[in-house]
């Protein structure tokens, strides 16, 4: 079964809440779990979630909306994730996180087609080494087999924090695939949630773009930026402070470009929401 895992949690440093926060009336993880719903390839889409009593509230939401969900570690996202695809009966997992709520379910249809099309050549497949799609669209593809693995053998703290680290930066044990846009727009599209002025653009995009029962994807979003440019204002200053979440763990890493990701502290200006 292909089960995308979305995590989330209530304790974001920058954000907290944020998974709950209000676009168009309802909560970005009812976005993102609605768009993923979108997908012609996902079977089932379920929420791994905190036992953390700041997470009850995700619990309940889930619950009163039949989304799947289940409960483990917050600092263990791994061990997390493991039970979590364990419980829902996974063969094939599509990690997703719950602060992508422009997340294109057309986009991580194509991760997954080439996933499946290449099982024999890749263990698994992202949009993240490198990344060339907007920030915010993030996908990852692997099997329960290669979870397992990760579950069973990751020593380090940020492998078990960041989940699939073990996988991607070890190429001599796992077969690394990657999915790209036709064109680099991960230094110029920031649509991911973390600061209150990404908030304000995803808002922003919704109100022009959503229809209810209709999903508008990463063309509409772009098109819509074309005639509307000054959008991008809105977060701007935030470019560049993108996916990963690992500068501390650079020196650790081997198959990162530290010059891409290296952290500009000038841009978070003092500020943890």
């Amino acid at each position: 079964m292909i089960v995308a895992i979305v995590q989330a949690r209530m304790t974001s440093e920058r954000l907290p809440g944020k998974v709950l926060m209000n676009i168009l009336g309802k909560p970005v993880l009812w976005h993102v779990v609605t768009r993923l719903n979108g997908s012609e390839l996902i079977e089932k889409v379920v929420v791994a979630t905190t036992t953390n009593e700041t997470d009850i509230p995700i619990i309940r939401f889930c619950d009163e909306m039949g989304i799947g969900v289940y409960a483990g570690s917050e600092e263990n996202v791994l061990d997390r994730y493991y039970k979590a695809a364990s419980h829902f009966s996974a063969t094939v997992i599509v990690r997703i996180t719950a602060d992508c709520p422009l997340i294109d379910p057309k986009i991580v249809d194509r991760v997954i087609q080439y996933y499946l099309e290449n099982k024999d050549k890749f263990d698994y497949v992202s949009t993240n080494h490198p990344t060339t799609f907007p920030d915010g669209l993030d996908t990852e593809v692997f099997s329960f087999e290669v979870l397992e693995k990760a579950w069973k053998n990751a020593k380090k703290q940020y492998e078990r924090e960041h989940v699939t680290p073990y996988i991607w930066d070890q190429p001599e044990k796992f077969r690394i695939g990657n999915v790209e846009n036709d064109e680099d727009l991960s230094a110029t599209e920031r649509w991911t949630l973390d600061y209150e002025e990404d908030l304000e653009f995803i808002r922003a995009i919704y109100a022009n773009l959503y229809k209810e029962g209709k999903i508008f994807g990463m063309e509409d979003v772009l098109k819509l930026l074309k005639k509307k440019p000054e959008l991008r204002d809105i977060n701007k200053k935030y470019l560049g402070f993108n996916w990963y979440a690992l500068q501390k763990h650079l020196d650790e890493l081997r198959t990162v470009d530290r010059s891409k990701y290296e952290l500009d502290k000038s841009k978070e200006t003092g500020k943890k929401t």
